[in-house]
């Protein structure tokens, strides 16, 4: 009887569950991803407070000074809802109307304050006003915290 000879075998990599594995690991980046929500830059105020962890789906307000082209500085309001990025809204009123529309629903929600140390606080005063008329109870500000060298 003869020995046939063998043919010779290829190497084969199976691919069939590249395409799970790519699935599982999209899903796990997109779960695992933090939205921010505002990237504004902001010069904050020095505090000796210990950082407070931001709760999420916390509405932001921000109140910042940015330089424009001509060498001069424009005062701007944003504000997110904590679920969009941050929109431009024209001024106090604006913020009045904006956080009413969030308090008529949870009058617990919490709200984010950031705003420029530069600015003047008459105007810091002014949005703390108009989110007080509008119902706000939780409101934390955001600082930088200072260290002892």
């Amino acid at each position: 009887m003869a020995i046939r000879k063998s043919k010779d075998v290829q190497a084969y990599i199976p691919t069939a569950s590249m395409a799970d594995i790519a699935f599982l690991l999209i899903i796990f980046f997109m779960v695992t991803t933090v939205f921010q929500v505002d990237k504004t830059s902001v010069n904050l105020p020095m505090s000796w407070e210990r950082p407070v962890e931001i709760p999420r789906k916390a509405a932001f307000v921000v109140l910042a000074k940015l330089t424009s082209g001509a060498g001069g500085e424009e005062l701007i309001y944003k504000f997110s809802a904590g679920e969009d990025s941050s929109h431009v809204i024209p001024d106090t009123e604006g913020l009045y109307f904006e956080v009413l529309n969030i308090t008529g629903i949870n009058d617990l929600h919490p709200f984010v304050i950031k705003i420029d140390k530069s600015v003047e606080y008459r105007l810091v005063d002014e949005v703390l006003d108009a989110m007080r008329r509008a119902g706000a109870q939780e409101l934390i500000l955001m600082t930088e915290q200072r260290t002892i060298k």
